[in-house]
């Protein structure tokens, strides 16, 4: 097993390699949101409303997903909800629970940027595999 207190050359080539492809992505996404219409932050919003394994996706959950304040997360809640993007609903059993959905309009925009976001990442996959692998066989 290697040691892992020692680095080589290699590894910070992978590493500095790995972390450009991340960029590489992460300008790509922060694009096509600006393009969408959106912020990067509002387009992870809507993400994490949509990908979230419940139904019932709450402003405290929200602002842990995106690593922000409570107070952070209502304005971008506010400011999608002005836009139409999301629609605030009160919890069935506790009325003062309030639970984040999508609304169609918000669905269509989301759709368009998983699409493309799903292709670059195909696009990335077999750099970052490579990278990944690359990794894996130094342990």
């Amino acid at each position: 097993m290697a040691d892992k207190r020692r680095l080589s050359k290699a590894d910070y080539r992978r590493l500095s390699e790995f972390r450009y492809h991340l960029r590489v992505f992460l300008a790509f996404s922060e694009h096509a949101a600006d393009k969408a219409g959106l912020t990067t932050q509002q387009h992870q919003v809507l993400l994490a409303i949509k990908g979230s394994p419940s139904r019932d996706v709450s402003i405290r959950q929200l602002a842990e997903r995106l690593g922000v304040k409570h107070h952070s997360a209502v304005g971008l809640i506010d400011r999608l909800a002005m836009r139409g993007l999301v629609k605030r609903r009160p919890g069935s059993a506790d009325k003062r629970h309030v639970f984040i959905d999508l609304t169609p309009k918000a669905e269509a925009i989301l759709r368009r940027l998983s699409l493309a976001h799903r292709n670059e990442l195909r696009r990335l996959a077999p750099t970052l595999k490579k990278l990944l692998s690359q990794l894996e066989d130094d342990d």
